[in-house]
């Protein structure tokens, strides 16, 4: 197993440039105070996902987060917190946004293996993760193409490391990698006399549940390459302030056949991402979001194969 390790010197170099990559986006963030005397029209540059990107809560829609427009620049932040039976998580990021164009986003996640962790004996594991995105606008304008069949196209890469914890070794028995890099395009079409949001985003990916279980996986000759999934958001602004909607979001299921060859049959696959949210803007700086999540099984080998259901929350700051 050790040819499938990441070489130390290499990880502990990738290990380090995550932060830097963060104080540095964070020093621009405080570089670049928002310029915008009125922004977007709310709800329309979407909140922030759990990888930090701007767009709905698990999905990157093709919209530059904040409220920056044309020739201006924003940063927002968030906080976002997902209970299901078995699982928790908390996501917290910030992001930078410059004319509207290009955004540039950190993320941190701290998910509690709660069940899992103590039937590994690994009580009270958490599972900590840092992502760094960037995404570029390519094409349309969500807002000034709205009357015509224009989508806003965007196309977004996401770095992801998983920090080092007590689970090291098994996934390095599954030959899942810690690190890994997502590529998506993302289409975002606004119907704004209807009040409907649509987008559609495919992912590049070899994230095992996002990344909080590595990427890829070698053993038992499983697959260990890209795979395309789709992800779908639907957003209906039921007032200029409220919308509600719905997410849908593909996962690969690299560690199904490495469980099956470590003796585990089913007991990793994984099932796709879903939600059910309404968002609230009290004002232009501010963004409330609660959802029913269903993240399909997460490790069903020691969740007695049932869904993981529950509630999803997050408060956004955008300027």
């Amino acid at each position: 197993m050790n040819s499938l390790a990441v070489p130390k010197h290499r990880a502990a170099r990738v290990k380090g440039l995550l932060p830097l990559a963060a104080a540095a986006l964070l020093a621009a963030a405080a570089a670049a105070p928002a310029h915008a005397d009125t922004g977007k029209l709310l709800l329309t540059g979407g909140v922030s996902t759990i990888d930090g990107a701007a767009g709905g809560g698990i999905s990157p829609w093709a919209v530059i987060g904040t409220q920056a427009t044309e020739g201006e620049r924003g940063v927002s932040a968030y906080l976002s917190r997902a209970e299901t039976q078995d699982y928790g998580l908390t996501a917290t990021g910030v992001a930078v946004g410059f004319n509207d164009r290009f955004e540039l986003s950190f993320g941190h996640q701290n998910f509690d293996t709660g069940i899992t962790g103590t039937l590994l004996g690994l009580p009270g594991l958490d599972l900590k993760q840092n992502i760094l995105g960037a995404k570029v606008r390519v094409a349309g304008d969500a807002i000034l193409d709205s009357h015509t069949f224009m989508p806003q196209i965007a196309v977004g890469v996401q770095h992801k490391q998983l920090e080092s914890s007590g689970l090291d070794a098994t996934l390095d028995a599954l030959g899942a990698k810690r690190t890994g890099t997502d590529v998506y395009v993302s289409a975002t079409k606004l119907f704004l006399a209807q009040g409907l949001l649509v987008n559609a985003t495919l992912r590049a990916t070899q994230a095992n549940q996002g990344g909080l279980l590595g990427h890829g996986a070698r053993l038992g000759g499983a697959d260990n390459g890209y795979e395309f999934m789709p992800e779908i958001s639907v957003a209906y602004l039921v007032s200029k302030n409220i919308a509600v909607g719905f997410e849908y979001r593909d996962m690969p299921n690299k560690l199904q056949r490495a469980g099956a060859a470590a003796g585990l049959g089913d007991g990793l696959r994984a099932d796709a991402w879903k939600d059910i949210f309404i968002a609230w803007a009290p004002s232009k700086n501010v963004s409330l979001t609660a959802a029913y999540v269903d993240l399909g099984r997460v490790v069903p080998a020691t969740t007695n194969n049932k869904k993981q259901t529950g509630v999803y929350v997050s408060a956004q700051f955008a300027f």
